[in-house]
């Protein structure tokens, strides 16, 4: 037996490694400067990115930089300790006014990020004795609040209404209190919820539905409104955290009983200024937040793929070195586009996920998908993209 356990973790560290290498699932952080325009720099090489969530391009625009700026100089560069200990910056107390105004909750409270706010939200609204039902390609931060909630956790099919009824059917009476996880759109995917089926499903067997709204806020959320709107402020906002839109009386609750913001340092003062200068954007320019989507489908129109429902389109190939590759095509002729492997999406299902911005423009998505297309004839000769879904 060693004397020094540090070999011994060395040695399970590396024999994972040497896994995940050999089914080419290991990640490497890549040194990576973002720019304006979605520009990007690796390697001492310009890249134009179709890898960001910053969907509005409003992380480099001058009004939201300006805003942090400001705060940061006012305020400091951290909120020093949880906002129940150190107290309220104005910032996030204007942020929280506006985001409940914007999702039309009595209010709203303001998370380190959109993880911690899923891990904080279902575990103070249900434990045992109560039941949670959560789509099959949820986030893996609503897996990881259901989880932590204690309450018993049933996965339905994608979008399946039929299962949903199902479920509640059967497990709805022996529940105390039932709680629906979604999302509006998904990350991964691009495809919405139907919502509006969800929230009379909800409302029939007096289940509350929390809507995940990380990748739809301001780009594609119009439309039905569930109790529990959550999101963050990290893409569409282009600055960092999350968020819960919903009654007085909830956010009065997980104020006190939400463990990921009791015990969090709360966010930055400037983070929150660029958030709230950001939606202030969102709301006073809306051919702006249409952008997105309507290059999104210019895209999947050109490569003969079913219409975008989002800014994000999903080029399915299959195994996660075939990703690898055609990810490494497309850098090669200028464009960063990461490929998307195992677990973060199901074994053969590996592929590119495309994100659109209003900071690209439509002869950089012509010239995308004309790239994506020679890539794909190299790599596969049938030259077919497998589908968006």
């Amino acid at each position: 037996m060693s004397d020094d356990p540090s070999r011994s973790l060395d040695a399970f560290a590396s024999g994972k490694l040497a896994s995940l290498e050999a089914s080419a699932l290991r990640r490497r952080l890549v040194e990576t400067a973002r720019g304006p325009q979605a520009s990007a720099e690796r390697g001492g090489r310009g890249l134009v990115s179709f890898s960001c969530n910053d969907y509005l391009g409003l992380s480099h625009d001058p009004r939201v930089v300006a805003a942090a700026s400001e705060a940061l100089a006012r305020y400091g560069a951290g909120a020093g300790a949880s906002r129940l200990v150190t107290g309220n910056a104005p910032p996030l107390v204007a942020l929280e006014e506006r985001l409940a105004r914007h999702k039309g909750k009595e209010a709203a409270l303001v998370f380190g990020s959109g993880y911690l706010a899923n891990l904080g939200i279902s575990p103070a609204l249900v434990g045992a004795d109560d039941l949670i039902l959560i789509d099959d390609l949820g986030h893996s931060c609503l897996f990881a609040g259901a989880r932590m909630s204690g309450a018993r956790t049933l996965r339905f099919a994608h979008n399946d209404l039929d299962q949903l009824r199902s479920l509640l059917a059967e497990h709805r009476g022996a529940a105390r209190r039932a709680l629906i996880l979604t999302e509006r759109v998904f990350s991964m995917d691009g495809d919405r919820a139907p919502l509006p089926e969800i929230l009379a499903l909800a409302a029939e067997y007096d289940a509350w539905t929390l809507v995940d709204d990380a990748h739809g806020l301001g780009v594609v959320e119009a439309g039905a409104r569930a109790p529990l709107e959550m999101g963050t402020l990290s893409k569409t906002l282009g600055s960092y955290g999350g968020y819960l839109c919903a009654s007085q009386a909830v956010i009065d609750l997980l104020t006190s009983r939400a463990r990921s913001f009791v015990y969090t340092t709360g966010l930055p003062p400037a983070s929150a200024a660029a958030a709230l200068a950001a939606l202030a954007i969102v709301e006073a320019e809306p051919e702006r937040a249409a952008r997105p989507l309507a290059l999104a489908r210019r895209f999947t129109a050109r490569l003969g793929l079913p219409d975008a429902e989002s800014p994000i389109v999903p080029v399915l190939v299959g195994e996660a070195e075939a990703a690898l590759a055609l990810s490494a095509a497309l850098e090669a002729r200028g464009f960063l586009v990461v490929a998307i492997r195992p677990p973060t999406v199901a074994p053969g299902t590996a592929r590119l996920r495309v994100a659109f911005s209003a900071a690209h423009d439509e002869t950089q998505v012509d010239a995308l998908a004309e790239a994506l297309a020679e890539s794909l004839a190299e790599l596969r000769p049938s030259g077919s993209a497998g589908g968006s879904r």
